[in-house]
């Protein structure tokens, strides 16, 4: 798989994710200001970092490697500053994007367990 290919999963993981995370958000509240917070919240590089690492343990073999190649993609200048929180983030939007693509069963187990969190309650 080459590097354009996990550009391309984590393109697509970032906007599945936020869409995970709006449609889990609106039956929250409807106040737009709550909406954009809760949202905000969840969509970033720091949140989706420490998501990867809650499942780690949960990852198959190829899913582990997934996630390593997806973190040691090249990282655009503006986001040097910021590495160890971004290149973990792509890892995670990588296997979001891969799951969305090729196994949706696997995807809704995570999106399941993510929603046990006490960052989804």
């Amino acid at each position: 798989m080459t590097d354009l290919a996990l550009r391309n999963y984590a393109h697509l993981g970032d906007a599945v994710w936020e869409i995970f995370v709006r449609e889990y958000i609106i039956y929250k509240t409807s106040n737009p200001k709550i909406l954009h917070k809760l949202t905000t919240e969840r969509v970033n590089a720091s949140f989706q970092a420490d998501m990867l690492y809650f499942i780690e343990e949960d990852l198959t073999d190829e899913e582990k490697e997934l996630a390593r190649r997806g973190r040691n993609l090249p990282i655009p200048v503006g986001r040097k500053n910021i590495q160890n929180t971004y290149r973990p983030a792509t890892a995670f939007e990588v296997l979001i994007g891969f799951w969305y693509l090729n196994d949706k069963e696997r995807l809704n187990f995570f999106y399941n367990k993510f929603k046990t969190t006490e960052f989804f309650k």
